[in-house]
C-alpha cells in the first residue's frame, strides 16, 4: 500500500526536482505494410500509424492530468524501414518518399518524433540497406520529426567497417544538408552497436522484429531527484551513497511502471518495458553532471569521473530492477553534452574532452551523444570515432552509440544552437591525426572471443 508520506515525497519530486516521464513510445510493426508498389507501401504505412497511434497523445495528456506527473514526450517507433521498403524502393529517393510519409503520420497524430528510419547492418548490407543509408541526408533535411538509426556492430557479429566508413560520409552529408540550422539533421541520426529492439528514446528508437504488432515502452527520468537525494547525504561514505541512489531509482521506476500500465490499459496495447535511464535536459537542476559534482567532482572530466559514473549507473540499475520486472531499452545514465547544462559548463571550463567522454562511455548507458564538433572534420575522422565507440560496445557486450554533429561553418570555441530539448553545445576539438588508411581497409572486424556462447 502507498502511504501518505510516499505521496508527499512523489509530489516533491515532481514540483521541485524535475521528476517526469520523459516519453511514452508506441512501437508499431510495419512488416505487414511491405509491398512491391511504393504508393501502396506509403498508403499502408500512413493508415496503420494514424490508426494505431490515433489516441496516443490524448492518452498521455489524460494520464498527465489524472496523476499530476509530467509526460514530456509522446513518440512512435516503427519497424526498420530498410526492411519495410525493400521490395518497393529502387533508389534513395524512394526511401525519402517513405520518410515524408512517416513525417506526415507523426504530425497527424501529434507526436514530437518518430523513430525507425533505420537499417541493421552489423554483419553486412543488403541493397535495400545501402539505399536507405544513402537517402538519410535528404530524408532528414526534408522532414521535421523523423529520426534515423543504423546498427553497424554487435558482440555476436563484430563491426561492419564498410558501414562505419559509409556512416562517416553520411554524417558529413547530413550536416551539409542541414547547415542552415547548425547541422541539426545530425541530431536526429545515431550510429549503434548492440542496438536494443525496445528503446523508447530518440533518436535511436525502432520497433524490433521480435516485438508484438504494437507495444508501449516508457522512458522515465529523474537526474534532479537523484541529485537532491544525494545532497541530503553529502559527505557520507560510498555505502550510504550507493544505497541512496538505489532507493531513489526504485521510486523513480515505480512512477514509470504506473504510467506504463495505465497507458497500456487505455490504449489496449501490451506493455513492453520501462527504460529507467537518467536523461538530462537543458533545464537547471535536471543534470547528470550535477550528480557527478554532488558525488565529489569539481566538474565532470576530473579524475574520478569514470568511477563515479560507473557507480551511478550500477546503482540506478539495481534500484530499477527491483521496481519493475520488465526493465529494458538502455537503462542507466545518458551523458549528452548539448542536453545537460553541467556537461556544457564542463566543456566550456576545459575539463571535459572528447577523449574523456569516450572513456566515460565504457560504463554508461549509451555513448558519444549530442556532441558538436568542427564543421570541417573529415568523414574518415568521424568514421574512426564511430569505430572506437563501436569497439567499446562490442567488447563490453553493451549498447554504445555515436551522435556527432559536425557544425558546418563553425569551429572550436563557437556554439551550436539546436533549441528545445536538444539544447546548445560548445564545439569540441577533435584529434585531427589521420586514420584514413585504417578506415579505408573495409571488410569486417570479427566478433570477440567471448561472443561464442553456444
Amino acid at each position: 500500500m502507498i502511504n501518505i508520506q510516499e505521496v508527499i515525497e512523489t509530489n516533491q519530486m515532481i514540483e521541485k526536482e524535475n521528476l517526469d516521464v520523459r516519453t511514452i513510445t508506441l512501437g508499431i510493426s510495419l512488416l505487414d505494410c511491405a509491398d512491391s508498389n511504393l504508393e501502396t507501401v506509403k498508403k499502408k504505412i500512413y493508415e496503420k500509424i494514424t490508426t494505431k497511434a490515433e489516441k496516443l497523445v490524448e492518452t498521455g495528456n489524460n494520464l498527465e492530468r489524472e496523476y499530476g506527473i509530467p509526460i514530456v514526450n509522446k513518440r512512435i517507433s516503427v519497424t526498420p524501414i530498410a526492411l519495410v521498403g525493400a521490395s518497393a524502393c529502387k533508389k534513395p529517393e524512394d526511401y525519402v518518399e517513405i520518410a515524408k510519409t512517416l513525417d506526415m503520420a507523426a504530425k497527424k497524430v501529434g507526436v514530437n518524433f518518430i523513430g525507425g528510419y533505420s537499417a541493421l547492418v552489423s554483419k553486412g548490407m543488403t541493397t535495400s540497406d545501402r539505399l536507405l543509408i544513402e537517402s538519410i541526408p535528404q530524408a532528414l533535411a526534408e522532414t521535421e520529426r523523423v529520426c534515423s538509426s543504423i546498427n553497424v556492430g554487435s558482440t555476436k557479429t563484430g563491426i561492419n567497417m564498410d558501414a562505419v566508413r559509409l556512416m562517416g560520409e553520411i554524417v558529413v552529408k547530413t550536416a551539409q544538408a542541414t547547415k542552415e540550422n547548425d547541422s541539426l539533421g545530425c541530431a536526429k541520426l545515431v550510429v549503434f552497436c548492440n542496438a536494443p529492439d525496445d528503446n523508447p528514446f530518440m533518436a535511436g528508437a525502432f520497433h524490433g522484429v521480435t516485438e508484438a504488432d504494437a507495444i508501449i515502452n516508457v522512458g522515465v527520468s529523474g537526474p534532479g531527484v537523484v541529485k537532491t537525494a544525494l545532497t541530503a547525504v553529502r559527505g557520507a561514505d560510498f555505502g550510504t551513497l550507493c544505497e541512496t541512489i538505489k532507493k531513489t531509482a526504485f521510486k523513480i521506476t515505480r512512477v514509470g511502471q504506473l504510467i506504463a500500465n495505465e497507458a497500456s490499459a487505455a490504449l489496449n496495447v501490451p506493455f513492453g518495458i520501462v527504460d529507467l535511464s537518467l536523461a538530462p535536459t537543458p533545464a537547471v537542476g535536471d543534470s547528470v553532471a550535477e550528480i557527478l559534482q554532488e558525488i565529489g567532482l569539481e566538474y565532470p572530466g576530473a579524475p574520478g569521473t569514470t568511477a563515479a559514473l560507473a557507480l551511478l549507473n550500477d546503482q540506478v540499475k539495481k534500484g530499477g530492477v527491483m521496481a519493475s520486472s520488465y526493465v529494458g531499452g538502455l537503462s542507466g545514465a545518458f551523458i549528452p553534452v548539448s542536453e545537460d547544462q553541467g556537461m556544457i559548463d564542463a566543456v566550456s571550463a576545459g575539463c571535459l574532452t572528447l577523449e574523456k567522454l569516450e572513456a566515460m562511455t565504457c560504463v554508461c548507458s549509451v555513448g558519444l551523444d549530442m556532441i558538436a564538433i568542427p564543421g570541417d572534420t573529415k568523414a574518415t575522422t568521424i568514421s574512426g570515432i564511430i569505430a572506437d565507440e563501436m569497439a567499446i560496445g562490442m567488447i563490453n557486450q553493451k549498447t554504445t552509440a555515436v551522435r556527432l554533429i559536425p557544425v558546418i561553418g563553425k569551429g572550436v570555441g563557437e556554439v551550436a544552437e539546436f533549441g528545445g530539448l536538444l539544447g546548445y553545445a560548445p564545439i569540441i576539438p577533435v584529434n585531427t591525426f589521420s586514420c584514413d588508411a585504417f578506415v579505408g581497409r573495409g571488410g569486417r572486424i570479427p566478433a570477440p572471443i567471448h561472443s561464442f556462447k553456444n
